[in-house]
């Protein structure tokens, strides 16, 4: 039976999808988007780059605005919590004492910064919302000292939004490389040197001890002088709704192919959920990425409309830092295979092979005009299971597209 009375509690990017995507698929019973923030949805990429780095005065990104979501005829509930989920009597109740009944329920709670748990942690700065790019906009002037803790996606970004402007940045990470967790080494290489080569000071393998209101204590005793302190070390699946309701938790809300929890009335997507993924033979993922929260997103609306296909989505996320785009397809770290090609003016790009022959990652770094097309092609042979030579991926001169 088809529900009458949708409710989508998170209004970022996955779930303002699901709430205009249903109504793109000609969806005509109720849809109601919960939102802690006081905005309408808005997208975050841009958070990192334009709204604290651009010429203009920052302006929200909106996904729909207000104007937006009245067309659509989708109930917008802002500025409010959700406190618990009443499963027995269908009921989401709100922080404002507010309960929303509801036949089928979409968690798109998304992740929040992880946060060191250390002396003066209250000096760090982070982003996730509009609000911090305000705040690190108003941090970031030329020549001040600039201390980023992480060297991940959001760190190195930043970093190289910082140094344009003229900041002094050091990047600090307790890792023996940047970029560890998910980008191959030999692309995180070049970024490095590319940050490096533009004055960004690197410190690797050491740990913090401390933050005060103008300095970073490192482990080893350096202490850095800083006029900001960003703190960019990974986001938490925000799962305490779903916990305190008893559903199935695994790295975030655990859902099967369809992205259904335990609750086959409750549906999840984007970064608070854990999914497996039939490319990869089942492995369950948790992916922090724009393309998949707006693909789950998508793909629920469907579910929710009868749809019984598995979400199957090859992953894809990229990185602008510097004049260098960084971007990855499937999972490199699946790989027991490497191949890399070289694509010219500095160009580079690994392909990565399970044992079985079949192409499971790829990641490329250069210019965007470089590497889009290719990592696009790629991202096709992955989704079909292609098993390509690893000599051919290293040949430049063959064409990926002959592969397909």
């Amino acid at each position: 039976m088809t529900p009458r009375q949708i409710v989508i509690v998170g209004a970022g990017e996955s779930g303002a999808r699901v709430a205009i995507a249903l109504r793109e698929q000609g969806f005509d019973g109720a849809v109601t988007l919960v939102g802690e923030e006081r905005h309408a949805p808005y997208e975050r990429p841009p958070l990192s780059k334009g709204a604290i780095f651009g010429e203009e005065p920052p302006t929200l990104p909106y996904i729909g605005d207000a104007q937006r979501l009245s067309e659509l005829d989708v109930g917008a509930v802002l500025g409010v919590a959700a406190t618990a989920i009443d499963r027995v009597g269908r009921k989401l109740r709100l922080n404002d004492g507010a309960a929303i009944a509801y036949d089928q329920l979409v968690l798109a709670t998304g992740a929040r910064p992880r946060r060191l748990n250390l002396p003066g942690a209250e000096h760090g700065l982070t982003l996730r919302s509009f609000e911090d790019s305000v705040v690190l906009r108003e941090r970031m002037r030329p020549g001040a000292a600039i201390v980023v803790i992480g060297g991940g996606f959001i760190g190195l970004e930043l970093a190289a939004g910082a140094r344009k402007l003229g900041c002094e940045v050091v990047v600090v990470e307790a890792a023996p490389r940047v970029l560890a967790r998910a980008t191959p080494a030999p692309l995180a290489a070049i970024l490095e040197a590319r940050h490096r080569a533009e004055g960004v000071e690197i410190l690797t393998e050491v740990g913090v001890s401390g933050f005060s209101a103008d300095a970073v204590e490192l482990a080893d005793g350096r202490r850095l002088k800083a006029d900001a302190i960003v703190v960019g070390i990974g986001a938490a699946p925000e799962t305490s709704l779903a916990a305190a309701a008893g559903l199935a938790l695994d790295n975030g809300v655990a859902v099967n192919g369809r992205l259904q929890t335990s609750d086959a009335d409750i549906f999840a997507c984007g970064d608070c959920a854990s999914f497996p993924h039939p490319l990869f033979d089942g492995r369950r993922l948790r992916l922090e990425a724009w393309r998949n929260a707006f693909d789950q997103g998508a793909f629920v609306a469907r579910a929710l409309t009868g749809a019984e296909d598995e979400f199957a989505a090859v992953p894809w996320f990229w990185s602008d830092q510097f004049d260098l785009c960084l971007q990855i397809a499937g999972l490199p770290d699946a790989g027991a295979t490497v191949a890399p090609r070289d694509l010219g003016d500095g160009a580079l790009m690994t392909f990565h092979l399970a044992a079985d022959g079949r192409l499971v990652g790829v990641g490329a770094v250069g210019p965007l005009g470089k590497i889009a097309k290719e990592v696009r092609v790629a991202e096709m042979l992955i989704a079909r299971r292609a098993a390509p030579s690893p000599d051919k991926l290293a040949d430049a001169k063959v064409k990926l597209k002959g592969l397909l």
